[in-house]
């Protein structure tokens, strides 16, 4: 897909991160872009600072995320491009023991299916809401409407003690991609993810140096956190290679996460 001045984009969690350095890579590509974030203070202060547009978006809720894209699409037209990066969800282990009472205490399933709220559903959300848009789009080189990138980890693959929730929820991130890829390919949109590993997100940089360091040293090469301008080039390239499609593909420095 070529990127210029008539192309939108829609990119979710974008006033930090991961989603912050895609939508700054974007514009920088000419693109129209608006961000959908819950942080209204920060996110309208990248948008202004990227000349794009922000909308307040709860992704767990359907009216909210549909309202955003009805902003966008008045703004800047009907975006060809969607980057889905935002999530919520909670930690706990399935079981885990109390030594004071000798007793066990199960993550409740509520917990669970927040997660799998703030994750799993709100990706299909996301992304099939962007897709139907797109399929009223004209058709560009090789008959393509639109792209979208989902947001999964490397927990996919190797979630660790603790992530139940996250990492199930993050490989059912992965379990969308092809399915939805052949659903939506007689429309000419692509669907793929990434799965970063350790990466120098806000949440990431501000815990606690020795366990920082301990991350770092856990990476094979390079040595060090991924940083959020790696994460917006893969992303970049799979919005701009058309035979990119139905692939789920780690970002991660190697690492191979260990239980704990």
């Amino acid at each position: 897909m070529k990127l210029d001045s008539n192309t939108a984009a829609v990119v979710t969690g974008g006033a930090s991160g991961l989603g912050r350095a895609t939508a700054e890579a974007l514009a920088a590509a000419g693109v129209k872009v608006t961000i959908f974030d819950i942080n209204d203070a920060l996110g309208e202060e990248v948008a202004a600072s990227i000349g794009g547009l922000f909308a307040h978006v709860d992704i767990t809720d359907e009216q909210s995320v549909l309202d955003g894209y009805a902003k966008a699409r008045a703004a800047h037209g009907q975006e060809r491009i969607c980057i889905h990066c935002a999530m919520t969800s909670r930690r706990g282990k399935t079981l885990s023991y109390n030594k004071d009472t000798g007793t066990f205490r199960r993550t409740p399933t509520e917990d669970y299916a927040f997660g799998v709220e703030g994750i799993l559903t709100a990706s299909y959300r996301v992304a099939s809401i962007a897709a139907e848009g797109m399929a009223t789009l004209a058709e560009l080189e090789d008959g393509e409407r639109g792209t979208i990138v989902l947001t999964a980890s490397v927990a996919a693959q190797d979630g660790q003690i603790g992530q139940v929730i996250y990492g199930s929820a993050k490989a059912g991130v992965n379990g969308l991609v092809l399915p939805m890829a052949r659903d939506l390919m007689d429309l000419g949109i692509r669907v793929n993810s990434i799965m970063p590993g350790v990466f120098g997100t806000p949440l990431l940089n501000g815990m606690n140096p020795k366990v920082k360091e301990s991350l770092e040293a856990s990476v094979p090469f390079p040595k060090r956190l991924g940083k959020a301008e790696e994460y917006a080039s893969l992303a970049m390239e799979m919005v701009r290679n058309t035979y990119f499609n139905g692939q789920a593909v780690r970002l991660d420095g190697a690492i191979r996460m260990a239980p704990r």
